[in-house]
């Protein structure tokens, strides 16, 4: 948020030495009232000349009228910088409605990661399996065997939720294959730990 607000007032000031450099030159419009002279209407080439005269007569007088209107326009600096500074600041604070849409924090929770990656019935076995293990504590310990699935290896101690999560993903898929759904198949494993008679 910081580095946001410098560029900011970077911004500004490098705005407010350039702003008499960007408007245009105001008294380079200039009345040219020297074209609408009176003409004899009678000549056809006359008629001619009087109707581009009165199409200038008519461009030199907005012109004119554009140059007075942007005289009063010319604003300070500082006043340019403030307005430039307040409506970044406005920019700012306005929440941004497609960041508030979705969440980019992480999910900690392996229950969540089942809920996620798994159908109904293989999220259910992964719960009962996570509990007869370790009691959903991820710093579990058993001898040698640590974290959520209490696996027989020292890679998992300390080891955050959903690298613990992957770890048994794999483990379960190469030793007890995948579901139809390209899932591993977190029953059967379930169904081996009841065979067992393991916690």
């Amino acid at each position: 948020m910081m580095l946001i607000a410098r560029f900011a007032a970077l911004l500004c000031a490098r705005f407010t030495v350039l702003f008499p450099f960007i408007l245009p030159a105001q008294d380079s419009i200039q009345q040219t009232s020297s074209y609408a002279q009176p003409v004899d209407k009678s000549d056809q080439n006359t008629k001619q000349r009087s109707r581009h005269a009165h199409v200038i007569h008519m461009l030199d007088k907005a012109g004119t009228l554009q140059a007075r209107a942007l005289k009063g326009l010319t604003p300070s600096r500082l006043r340019v910088a403030r307005g430039v500074a307040i409506a970044i600041g406005i920019s700012l604070s306005i929440p941004m409605a497609d960041a508030d849409s979705g969440s980019i924090s992480p999910i900690y929770s392996v229950r969540q990661l089942a809920d996620i990656q798994l159908t109904e019935k293989q999220e259910s076995c992964h719960n009962a399996i996570v509990y007869r293990e370790s009691r959903f504590d991820r710093y579990a310990v058993n001898g040698s065997h640590h974290g959520y699935y209490q696996g027989k290896t020292t890679y998992l101690i300390n080891k955050p939720d959903d690298v613990q999560f992957y770890w048994y993903w794999s483990y379960v898929s190469s030793r007890y294959g995948i579901t139809e759904y390209d899932e591993p198949d977190m029953c059967k494993a379930l169904q081996h730990l009841r065979v067992k008679g393991w916690q």
